[in-house]
């Protein structure tokens, strides 16, 4: 089964927007730095749109010098290193992870523009979070993307999504890495095998959805779509799903217009 790239998008802060590129590099965490910074509430417990709908708002994007730069309506933009400041443990969702602060500046604009105390953190090159296993099989490590560095799904799948809706929803509300073309309506659902370009990855699981696709990633308001039509149609075990999580096997290059080969589950490699 073969598809091509059309898109890929990288969001270097946890939770936050992120951005669209023609090509981006794959390193041991997934794509570079890609989720590499989260923000933490008082606690050290990680922030997300899933109960602080605001960080919508804000845009994250990335320096020629390696900072993430944070923009948002009213605020000034601000830039904030790769970490270099006190270290810290960063818990994200059952996971301690080790971590560094990233300075002053983005922790008081972040409390600014959120309402609450929080700061901005990075995570180091020594920090290993390991990846779930899937049929016993050891995938490496990822950053803090929830559990998996990639989520994948086609064109087709969100064509089909949007032709059940009364209005159609855009790609953001998903937070896609890869998007691709030339397969049928939720073909990845059956993927074992993935070769993109010449980066080999293999399929973890279906992605069960959360509130977040709910929530407009330009006014941050709160609807019911399109949790209450995939209920209708795309339910499993643990919640309603939508695109596939996948663990790399390797480093390289990803691009968009990259030829994607995809082995079905119960085929052989």
């Amino acid at each position: 089964m073969t598809g091509t790239v059309t898109r890929l998008s990288i969001y270097p802060v946890k939770s936050l927007g992120g951005f669209d590129v023609a090509s981006w590099e794959v390193d041991a965490f997934g794509p570079r730095l890609d989720r590499r910074w989260m923000v933490l509430d008082a606690e050290g417990d990680f922030l997300t749109q899933r109960w602080r709908p605001r960080m919508a708002l804000v845009r994250a994007s990335l320096g020629e010098d390696g900072t993430v730069r944070l923009a948002a309506p009213g605020m000034r933009p601000v830039a904030a290193p790769q970490g270099g400041g006190p270290g810290r443990t960063a818990r994200v969702w059952n996971d301690a992870a080790e971590a560094e602060g990233c300075g002053p500046d983005a922790d008081r604009w972040l409390s600014e523009f959120l309402g609450e105390p929080c700061s901005l953190v990075f995570m180091p090159e020594r920090t290993v979070r390991r990846i779930a296993l899937r049929r016993e099989e050891a995938l490496g490590r990822v950053s803090f993307a929830d559990a998996y560095p990639f989520l994948l799904f086609s064109e087709a799948s969100l064509a089909d999504l949007n032709a059940r809706l009364a209005e159609p929803l855009p790609h953001d509300r998903f937070r896609p890495n890869i998007m691709v073309d030339g397969v049928a309506p939720f073909a990845e659902d059956a993927w074992d095998r993935i070769v993109i370009g010449d980066l080999p990855l293999v399929a973890t699981k279906r992605c069960v959805r959360c509130v977040l696709t709910t929530i407009d990633q330009d006014t941050a308001a709160i609807g019911k779509e399109p949790l209450r039509t995939l209920a209708t149609y795309r339910r499993a075990d643990g919640g309603v799903v939508f695109g596939v999580n996948l663990a790399h096997q390797g480093t390289g290059r990803l691009a968009v217009g990259d030829a994607v080969r995809a082995t079905p589950h119960g085929m052989p490699a």
